[in-house]
């Protein structure tokens, strides 16, 4: 089990479905999908009604219900960081916009949100007694995250400035080249260039991907439930995947690693 107590700075390690107008049918919907439980917290009340998903009694992502009207639905990705204020300093040298600036969350933690200079959205998490994930590389909990972007240098530099990313490049056969993101020889996550392969509206973002045993299973799961399959699913060097949306709006992936990816997962 990939199971977790702490991380490294500069690794992925808390996903949060944020603005949900309806944690009741979401908690619903991704049961089924991939066997969470996402239960009322004794703080729930004190943090605005945030509640955390889990998959056999561990924590693997977050669950913000909508604080504006006009906040959209969307799965968010957020780094470790050993501190949050010097993080945020070294967004706004590199060109970043910080949205929501550091906050301490009940002593478990300190949250900022910021913007990179290509218009993608991301978190950083400073642990205080809490580190984030407790279970991940599992199915039914994230296994990667991905920027999507059309302006592949300018987010190379950001991220390498602010978390001190490096990126291996990665032909893909009919996919053109990928870029992993590395620090050291240890992964990341991923990065793709977004120009000409998703609609002009889409805006640029952090993907999530979930691992689970059978992405085709998953995606008539999404449509049997009034989500959408957007993409796929498809077979690629690491494994099977497949674009989803659940049926409040919030984009997603779904992997079904090869046996490979699966002995190989941190």
């Amino acid at each position: 089990m990939s199971e977790r107590t702490s991380y490294e700075p500069g690794t992925p390690s808390w996903v949060e479905l944020s603005g949900t107008p309806d944690v009741d049918a979401a908690e619903a919907f991704y049961r089924e999908l991939l066997g969470w439980e996402i239960p009322e917290q004794p703080n729930s009340a004190e943090l605005g009604g945030y509640r955390r998903a889990q998959l056999g009694g561990r924590d693997v992502a977050g669950v913000s219900p909508k604080m504006q009207d006009d906040q959209p639905t969307v799965w968010a990705t957020y780094v470790s960081v050993e501190d949050a204020e010097a993080t945020l300093a070294k967004v706004r040298d590199a060109g970043g916009t910080v949205i929501v600036d550091a906050m301490d969350v009940m002593g478990m933690g300190t949250m900022a949100v910021f913007a990179d200079p290509t218009g993608a959205v991301c978190g950083i998490w400073q642990p205080g007694t809490f580190v984030g994930a407790e279970l991940v590389n599992e199915d039914g909990a994230f296994g990667w995250n991905e920027l999507g972007t059309r302006d592949v240098p300018a987010a190379r530099e950001f991220y390498g400035a602010v978390f001190g990313w490096t990126v291996e490049e990665q032909e893909m056969p009919g996919m053109g080249t990928y870029y992993v993101w590395k620090d050291g020889e240890a992964v990341r996550g991923g990065m793709i260039d977004m120009t000409g392969m998703a609609p002009d509206e889409a805006p640029p973002h952090w993907l999530v991907y979930f691992t689970v045993a059978d992405a085709d299973a998953a995606a008539e799961t999404t449509k049997a439930a009034g989500g959408q399959l957007l993409n796929g699913p498809i077979d690629i060097s690491v494994g099977r995947l497949a674009m989803l949306a659940d049926p409040q709006g919030a984009f997603f992936a779904v992997m079904a690693p090869s046996d490979e990816t699966r002995e190989n997962a941190p």
